[in-house]
């Protein structure tokens, strides 16, 4: 397995889609570091020499922001909007979605279990 950016992308793969398992590198990052290092025909990862590799690594490290600085820079942003107290960063918080998005039927995995309500609707009273 080759390793850029400190992840193990797996050889059995194209190298556009190998290069998405480092977090921070999606499909048109791919293509653009594909692109710039002029790999042609899209091989596999056990195909490309070790000059290729390092292409991609240099490319990956001079121009991008992945992995672990990444992961650190986001939760920063989050923190920031948290302390200062806006309204995204209240929902963070409360842990609702943040982007307006509507919460009576929807956000399920955000707002957690659904719980079950006992007879709720029924009429429980005894008619006699």
């Amino acid at each position: 397995m080759a390793m850029i950016a400190g992840v193990n992308i797996p050889d059995n793969k194209r190298i556009n889609i190998a290069l998405r398992y480092v977090y921070g590198i999606g499909p048109t990052i791919a293509e653009k570091i594909i692109s710039q290092t002029n790999i042609i025909d899209n091989p596999k990862v056990k195909d490309l020499t070790e000059n290729d590799l390092d292409k991609i690594r240099a490319i990956i490290d001079n121009s991008y922001t992945v992995e672990g600085d990444l992961r650190v820079e986001r939760n920063l942003n989050i923190r920031r909007l948290i302390d200062i107290g806006s309204y995204k960063g209240t929902r963070h918080r409360k842990n609702l979605p943040a982007n307006g998005q509507r919460t009576k039927t929807n956000a399920r995995t955000k707002r957690s279990k659904k719980l079950a309500v006992a007879k709720r609707g029924r009429d429980t009273s005894q008619k006699t």
